[in-house]
């Protein structure tokens, strides 16, 4: 890959198990890539919805990290369970598992995006499971159910603030070009932890826009909607920085 990226530091905040493809990315195209995990998944009990997955007639997977912590945990997948995915990143890591015929949204990765689906504009009586990492977004759930689905939520992990040490990476600012986030949560607990004025003038690279929107609330002048997936992310970054000085 061309070094399009040669000198730039990026900061990575997304939680350490989830980075190591995006740090690689940017290392390739000659950045550096500085890991700031600012969110921390921990082990939740296995949920009750794993002991009955053949009373639901679809299952929805919110990350890649639910389809990990649900598949742990689960011997063979029930070839009658329908899934979904919110996101392609999703929908790759059911297929690794074995699970075919994955509804996602071609484009997105939100929950817009796959209540936007034909398959999910009508379904009245469905029993549906939705397997998250806590509490979150009620869009998705609350859009089911008006559709007249019965929604039961799962949650298989947990998303913590991380407690990061921000001391190393403030001595090295001036050599930080430009920070990734994956989540609100994800940039309310950077903001906290490195503060809003350092974080003002940087260009942030936020996946969606109401992440951009909650960024501009915290005084970020250019927040850059990149996407969720590491590509598009990458594909942004080197974007933004091709031909700068």
């Amino acid at each position: 890959m061309a070094k399009l990226l040669q000198g730039r530091g990026i900061v990575v905040t997304r939680p350490r198990e989830l980075a190591a493809a995006l740090a690689r990315g940017i290392e390739d195209a000659g950045g550096t890539a500085i890991l700031f995990p600012t969110i921390a998944i921990e082990d939740a009990p296995p949920p009750a919805a794993l002991r009955r997955l053949d009373a639901y007639d679809l299952a929805v997977f919110v990350s890649p990290t639910a389809v990990q912590k649900v598949m742990a945990q689960v011997a063979h997948w029930p070839e009658r369970l329908p899934a979904a995915a919110i996101g392609a990143g999703s929908r790759r890591e059911l297929e690794r598992h074995g699970v075919r015929e994955v509804l996602a949204p071609e484009e997105g990765a939100d929950s817009e995006a796959l209540l936007a689906l034909p398959a999910l504009a009508r379904v009245p009586g469905k029993r549906v499971v939705i397997f998250r990492g806590g509490a979150g977004r009620p869009l998705l759930g609350d859009a089911l159910a008006a559709r007249g689905a019965e929604v039961e939520y799962a949650d298989c992990y947990r998303r913590v603030p991380a407690r990061s040490d921000p001391a190393p990476l403030l001595a090295q600012w001036r050599k930080v070009h430009a920070v990734t986030v994956s989540s609100s949560g994800g940039l309310d607990n950077f903001v906290t932890l490195v503060g809003a004025a350092a974080v003002a003038a940087t260009p942030l690279f936020v996946p969606h826009e109401r992440v951009a929107a909650r960024a501009r609330q915290h005084g970020v002048r250019e927040a850059i909607v990149a996407g969720a997936a590491d590509a598009m992310v990458l594909e942004r970054l080197v974007a933004y920085f091709h031909g700068r000085a």
